[in-house]
């Protein structure tokens, strides 16, 4: 009976030691804060350079890089064919699209589909940005 004491004794003695030398550990030296890790994915050009793990047939990821090229259209296919409206609020009309000043759209073309934004609408004029490029559409002009 009395060997019980003796080892609560020594249980309490080398818990109460090591919490001392923690202690002091945790204060000589501070804990350094661990660096997250990047995680890093590419997305693949292709079906041939890899796939979607969770849809694997799926060609969705590849729609994007399909409609990011850009289609070549030759100015002569767009035609303005009207302007209507007041000086200041004009709306000219592309292709039978109508388009006000900071208008987005697609238009008809014969070469296909061309995406045009308006940058300028005059009596006359509108002035359009294809594919990154100003071009002028006179009235009545082919």
């Amino acid at each position: 009976m009395k060997i019980l004491p003796k080892i609560l004794f020594a249980v309490v003695t080398v818990a109460a030691a090591t919490q001392a030398a923690l202690g002091e550990a945790a204060k000589s030296e501070p804990a350094a804060k661990p660096v997250p890790s990047r995680s890093v994915f590419v997305m693949p050009a292709n079906t041939r350079d890899g796939r979607d793990p969770f849809y694997p047939e799926s060609s969705r990821p590849y729609e994007a890089a399909a409609a990011s090229t850009r289609i070549l259209v030759e100015v002569n296919t767009l035609a303005l064919k009207g302007v209507l409206g007041t000086p200041g609020h004009y709306v000219a009309i592309i292709n039978n699209h109508a388009f006000a000043v900071g208008d987005e759209g697609e238009v008809r073309t014969q070469g296909g589909s061309a995406h045009i934004r308006c940058l300028e609408i005059r009596a006359n004029v509108a002035i359009v940005e294809i594919n990154g490029q100003r071009h002028e559409l006179t009235l009545g002009a082919k």
